[in-house]
């Protein structure tokens, strides 16, 4: 690893033998090609003449020297170096180097792929990866959800900001880490009107903040440079900026963001924001306050702000469900002089003011509990309470004259249900919800059972295991043609493919190695942790010699084709620990001796904050009432997985469930893997179901028994307290419904 300025260290063995990570800016590479002759990059430099052999000169593309004695020879520099090599390229903050240059740059050194870093992708982007804010909040790297509050103008967005910021200084105080909340306040351009001239001297005249408090980072005036704003000795609590700060300015203190703009610039938009959702210390602190982000704007410079907002999380990689989940309104528009009602919890209440009259909508007695539509001056007032049917929704927004007012109140409504889910889920009410888990005991001791207990606990012996290396483990052939270059009798030159019985053969060939020396080499090369390194020795010695001495292949051969002895004897090896691991499950939980126990010492908890999905369910066609966390992750619209969650949802016995995450959720184990059922539901005696569902076709397959097989174990060590279905959706037979209920009725007479 190397600085780019460093380049002339690297030698031709350092990129023949190692993995070589350069770090560079952009900026290095980065010049028209007229003006290559100014970057040490782009230079003649002898040092690296070693990398040019006669056959690396042949590669087209190369930059030669343009003048002088050595006239049209390559030149030895760093990008020619570059594209001898096709590198792989990783670009951080890629929205950055979009522009046609920077796409040259990367033609320029032949880049054999490139990776692009962005919180901000393009449209059209190639996305082989996304990290959902959901994700992002699970492993307590970000503030959300976000509090956001609107002002009749600026002024007041300025003061109540400052007030959120005095408030969070008051809680972050009992804080076990040192924090201070900073507040990053958006000006306008300097031919608008609030300048950060004037937003400057507002704060130093009307709230007389000191000016040491407040750091100006703009083009022209950068106040932050050289100053650690984590250091107790620094006393900024204001930054005020105009356009987005620059990258890596990652201070996790910003909590606060106030936009006094007009004209909001979609990236710089979503840069501010960024800088206020960093969480500090990437843990999450004890005090909710601050594990939430504050943006306070006002209704002249902000009119549609929770959709304009919305659109900016939209934009920064939120997913459409999550941003309407993670904006919350602040009770009251205006705070006056008290604190007190800065940090009031968003109530589930959403007032929507229109400039035309809907009262004419019909509403029934009933559907007025949700939906309420008063008369204004300027149109008319909706207001929002609680959960609202779709179908009410959809008349009063069709009942709307201008396509803006559909599209807002649409909108509004959608960030309201989302809103009202988030809050009433029991996750966000403070339900603890625990599944107990399958454990075994172990030297009086109970253990939680998962595939790499039951090799520790029973243990095996590498020796017990055949070394053998037959004919489809390991077999020595030819991967490459030997050609044969000659002039026949007209003069011209001819080719001809040898016959492998006319090629030298090179196996045959004597070498420097003993059978010890390979021996040495592959258990260095083979090491395990569950294996000591004598019987490792051993188990190599004895596949070597079975190599030699049955099959008759020679050492010499043996260490020709080590790299591929090597992986054959890691296959043989993961094999045999494939089959140990088998029978030490079974034994383990099934066996005569068995000490199995589902434990409520041993718990999954689904605790509100650490539900992440990679991707979440839309919300159609059903709109499901009982999912244990507001948002449904990883669940298609459609299929027999979304029938099952429908067929769970409408079951009045069952309180609440989650769509359990692979990997992240509640397992089971299996002999060589953890199973993570579809499932996990409580039940409204409290009992718990897990239920794993499997296409017909799927059903009675090998894995399909497996799973059911522990999982009926889990639920007969659970004295009545725990159920597992296993459904099926045949063609004939119970529906998915049926089969649930059934299940739960079925076990409820047994434990009667």
């Amino acid at each position: 690893m190397l600085d780019i300025a460093d380049f002339a260290d690297l030698t031709p063995a350092d990129v023949q033998g190692n993995a070589c990570v350069i770090v560079a800016t952009m900026q290095t590479l980065r010049v028209n090609e007229k003006n290559t002759v100014a970057r040490k990059v782009y230079a003649h430099n002898e040092n690296l003449e070693p990398h040019f052999t006669s056959a690396a000169l042949q590669t087209p593309g190369l930059d030669r020297i343009e003048e002088g004695e050595d006239k049209g020879q390559v030149k030895f520099s760093f990008r020619n170096l570059l594209a001898l090599h096709r590198p792989l390229v990783i670009v951080d903050e890629a929205h950055n180097h979009a522009s046609p240059l920077s796409v040259e740059v990367l033609n320029r050194i032949r880049a054999a792929c490139v990776v692009e870093f962005t919180a901000t992708p393009a449209d059209d982007s190639n996305i082989l990866h996304n990290v959902s804010a959901t994700e992002l909040k699970a492993e307590e790297m970000i503030k959300l959800p976000i509090r956001l509050s609107e002002h009749k103008n600026w002024e007041e967005a300025v003061r109540d900001s400052i007030l959120t910021r005095k408030r969070l200084e008051s809680v972050a105080a009992t804080d076990g880490d040192y924090i201070r909340p900073i507040v990053l306040l958006q000006a306008e351009a300097k031919d608008r009107d609030v300048t950060k001239e004037v937003l400057l001297k507002h704060l130093l005249e009307q709230e007389h903040i000191p000016r040491e408090k407040i750091a100006v980072v703009t083009g022209d005036q950068k106040e932050l440079d050289g100053i650690n704003l984590f250091s107790r000795d620094c006393k900024i609590d204001f930054v005020i900026t105009v356009e987005a700060l620059k990258e890596g300015w990652d201070c996790s203190f910003a909590y606060v963001f106030c936009s006094v703009a007009t004209v909001h610039s979609k990236k710089d938009v979503e840069q501010l924001l960024g800088r206020v959702l960093r969480m500090p210390y990437a843990k999450r602190r004890k005090e909710p306050d601050l594990n939430r982000a504050y943006a306070h704007v006002s209704k002249a410079s902000w009119p549609n702000a929770v959709q304009q907002l919305h659109d900016r999380l939209v934009e920064m990689g939120f997913e459409k469900q999550e941003a309407d989940a993670f904006i919350e309104q602040s009770a009251g528009l205006d705070f006056g002089d008290s604190e007190e009602n800065l940090f009031t919890a968003a109530p589930i209440r959403t007032v929507i003011e229109l400039e035309e009259d809907l009262t004419g909508v019909e509403l029934s007695v009933v559907e007025q509990t949700s939906v309420a539509i008063e008369k204004t001056i300027e149109g008319s007032r909706v207001i929002l309470t609680g959960d609202i049917p779709a179908q009410v929704m959809a008349r009063v927004v069709q009942s709307a004259r201008s396509e803006d007012a559909r599209s807002r109140l649409f909108a509004e409504s959608q960030r309201h249900q989302a809103v009202w889910h988030r809050q009433v889920a029991p996750a966000n009410r403070g339900v603890h919800f625990a599944v107990p888990q399958l454990c075994f005991a172990f030297e009086g001791i109970l253990e939680l059972a998962e595939p790499a207990a039951f090799l520790d606990a029973r243990g095996w012996n590498l020796l017990d295991y055949s070394p053998e290396l037959t004919e489809h483990d390991f077999r020595l052939t030819e991967s490459g043609v030997e050609w044969e270059i000659d002039l026949n009798i007209a003069g011209r030159l001819t080719h001809t493919a040898v016959g492998r019985a006319e090629q030298i053969d090179l196996d045959l060939v004597e070498t420097d190695w003993s059978q010890s020396e390979l021996c040495g080499w592959l258990d260095g090369r083979c090491r395990q942790p569950d294996i000591s390194q004598p019987k490792l020795l051993e188990f190599t010695r004895r596949a070597i010699s079975f190599l030699i001495e049955q099959r008759d292949i020679p050492l010499s051969a043996l260490v020709r084709w080590r790299f591929v002895l090597l992986k054959a004897l890691l296959q043989k090896i993961a094999r045999h620990r494939e089959s140990a691991s088998q029978s030490c499950y079974q034994e383990t939980l099934f066996g005569p001796t068995a000490t199995t126990e589902t434990s409520f010492d041993y718990t999954f908890d689904f605790k509100a904050d650490a539900y992440a999905p990679n991707w979440n369910y839309e919300g159609q066609p059903h709109r499901f009432q009982k999912h244990f966390y507001p948002l449904v992750g990883e669940l298609k619209n459609k299929g027999q997985e979304y029938d099952c969650a429908c067929a769970l949802d409408v079951t009045p016995e069952v309180k609440h469930w989650v769509r359990n995450l692979e990997r992240r959720g509640f397992f089971l184990p299996l002999a060589n893997r953890k199973f993570y059922p579809d499932f996990v539901a409580e039940l409204q005696d409290g009992r718990l179901l897990v239920v794993e569902h499997k296409g017909e076709i799927y059903a009675t397959n090998d894995d399909s028994k497996e799973k059911l097989n522990v999982g009926l174990l889990w639920e007969h060590k659970s004295d009545g307290k725990a159920l597992f279905l296993m459904t099926v959706l045949e063609r004939t037979g119970a529906s998915l419904g049926e089969q649930i209920e059934r299940k739960i009725v079925s076990c409820q007479s047994k434990a009667e």
